[in-house]
């Protein structure tokens, strides 16, 4: 008879602790669960060893014994087979409804299977999925259709939410075990670079252009953002890379989408490149006054 590497079966150390043994067991489980592999007996083997490595190995006093038994376990063969000496008797009990859920090994350490542990009902795997969005779809609020396996989630995301926010879909990750609910869905999301607008939480960062003359004298320039337009004022003499802050046009509150964040526009002073002869002589006139 072979011995069975429990350990090994389920792809953990022998020291695994209990949370472990059943993240394990559980990854085990869905992959090779029948529902998922319907009439692959490979899968189903798998799944039944599985399922016996972690009955032993989730129960303290069944792994103590296994433990025990390691490198003992050709001596412990050799008694089986030969059977037991005079005045020692030993039984094996099986009941039908474990019939062909466990090895032969287990039964020849345990006596019979016990069916209780492989019938729990478990949930099923959490799993992980990823979508990226504009910034001005993050500005608006969107939809996405989500893939996972046969299923398509369609996913309602309000105006403002942010880069690296996850979003939780309750059982609609793996299949549930025995039964037992499936996984939720973890959905995190990603807003691509935009070319203009920096984000910092709910305000946006942007430079403006204003003209010379506008700088200079003073006056309104317009300033964009997703649509809204304002017209900022700008006092006489007003350097380059001065930041006016807009308030309520950055982006909206995700939790409040009646509230927004704010804007900070860096006015950049644009030199007029297609001047007139005379605006050139009026330039060069006030240059040689203030010289």
């Amino acid at each position: 008879m072979e011995y069975k590497d429990y350990y090994k079966i389920l792809g953990v150390e022998k020291g695994a602790n209990a949370e472990e043994i059943k993240k394990a067991f559980r990854k085990l489980a869905v992959k090779y669960h029948p529902d998922k592999n319907p009439g692959d007996k490979k899968a189903e083997e798998k799944f039944k060893e599985a399922n016996e490595a972690y009955d032993v190995l989730s129960d303290p006093e069944k792994k103590k014994k296994y433990d025990e038994l390691g490198s003992n376990w050709q001596q412990y063969a050799n008694y089986n087979a030969q059977g037991p000496s005079q005045g020692q008797y030993r039984t094996r009990r099986t009941r039908p409804q474990d019939e062909g859920m466990f090895s032969d090994f287990f039964e020849s350490i345990f006596g019979f299977g016990d069916s209780r542990r492989s019938n729990v009902r478990m949930k099923g795997e959490d799993m992980q999925a990823e979508t990226t969005l504009t910034l001005e779809e993050a500005y608006h609020g969107t939809s996405r259709q989500v893939t996972l396996g046969n299923q398509k989630l369609n996913l309602k995301l309000k105006p403002g939410i942010a880069d690296g926010q996850v979003l939780k879909m309750k059982e609609k990750g793996g299949p549930g075990i025995n039964g037992g609910p499936a996984g939720d869905l973890y959905i995190t999301i990603r807003i691509a670079p935009h070319p203009k607008y920096e984000r910092k939480g709910d305000d946006l960062y942007a430079e403006e252009p204003m003209d010379m003359f506008t700088a200079v004298l003073g006056g309104k320039a317009p300033v964009t953002a997703f649509g809204r337009t304002v017209n900022v004022s700008i006092p006489a003499g007003t350097d380059s890379n001065k930041v006016f802050r807009l308030k309520g046009l950055g982006m909206p509150t995700y939790k409040d989408p009646s509230k927004n964040g704010d804007y900070y526009a860096k006015m950049v002073i644009h030199v007029p490149t297609n001047l007139t002869e005379k605006e050139i002589a009026a330039l060069r006139q006030i240059a040689d006054n203030r010289r």
